[in-house]
């Protein structure tokens, strides 16, 4: 078969697939489902949703559960996450759709895969329960601010800048010269600031004094089963326990029925693996670029 036929064959099973929620197809009563959401990889809000890149996993799991949240035939919902963290701004609002989900009257259980660290954890901290594999890496409850300095290698290429700005700190972010002492505490106020705002959503969301989350949340990593002892992980397991758990909560009697949220690969995913290699390996962003993350 040609490249051209293979490329023609992969497009066609992108656009037939519409990302639908999918079931067993086992009757049920209709006041039994969960719903399981997934959440992989590096967390952005990427809007962008051409078929070639496809938009990010972060922004399609916020179009999941906002269908979720309407959906009233749903009694609960699974939050898969496998996500080393990302953008704290969209860990956020990740958090407060979870949050706002559960107003809705839905039970909400986190299920941690492989990795649920930082801004992965602070999502399912807003969640009802927490279950995690013994072996998961989870916790990194922090806050990281880089600023890039680029001066030296601008130099050796002979790249200059003429900037014309309206006030001292307009510039403060630029990779072309190192921070002042005064933008230093700028940016340190700022990255303690929204680090008070991930120790918040941590107490709130687990029930625990704001002290002991302190404690934990220096920037290390847990396994599940340390995360545990901790306080930060109700329950050791995987999906299956975590679907059981949430229709428990939900007063569903016997096995539920099962809603899966799955969607369309894009071409680069079929072609390469990218979504796994991403998901595993997440590329830095260019040194130029100033980024605040959990």
């Amino acid at each position: 078969m040609s490249t051209a036929s293979i490329l023609i064959t992969l497009i066609a099973v992108v656009v037939g697939s519409k990302g639908r929620p999918e079931s067993s197809g086992k009757a049920f009563t209709g006041s039994d489902k969960v719903a399981v959401i997934h959440l992989s990889g590096p967390i952005t809000l990427s809007q962008d949703s051409s078929l070639l890149g496809g938009a990010s996993s972060a922004s399609l799991t916020m179009a999941d559960l906002e269908r979720a949240e309407k959906d009233r035939s749903l009694k609960a919902v699974v939050l898969r996450i496998d996500s080393p963290g990302g953008s704290a701004s969209a860990s956020q609002e990740l958090y407060d759709q979870v949050l706002h989900l559960k107003k809705s009257g839905k039970k909400v259980v986190a299920s941690f895969g492989e990795t649920a660290a930082s801004g992965g954890y602070f999502v399912g901290a807003a969640a009802d329960k927490i279950v995690a594999l013994s072996s998961t890496i989870t916790g990194s409850i922090g806050v990281i601010s880089v600023v890039p300095n680029l001066e030296e290698l601008y130099r050796m290429i002979g790249y200059k800048e003429r900037v014309f700005k309206s006030g001292p700190h307009k510039d403060m972010l630029s990779s072309s010269r190192p921070l002042t002492p005064e933008e230093e505490i700028i940016m340190q106020e700022i990255t303690s600031d929204i680090y008070d705002d991930f120790i918040n959503a941590v107490a709130n969301g687990r029930g625990m004094p704001e002290e002991k989350v302190r404690q934990l949340a220096d920037g290390r990593i847990y396994t599940g089963s340390q995360a545990k002892e901790n306080g930060l992980v109700d329950e050791l397991g995987g999906q299956r326990e975590a679907i059981k758990l949430a229709a428990k909560l939900a007063g569903i009697k016997g096995e539920p029925q099962v809603i899966e949220y799955h969607r369309a690969p894009s071409i680069f995913d079929l072609l390469w693996g990218i979504q796994l290699f991403k998901h595993q390996y997440p590329l830095p962003l260019p040194p130029a670029y100033t980024t605040i993350k959990y």
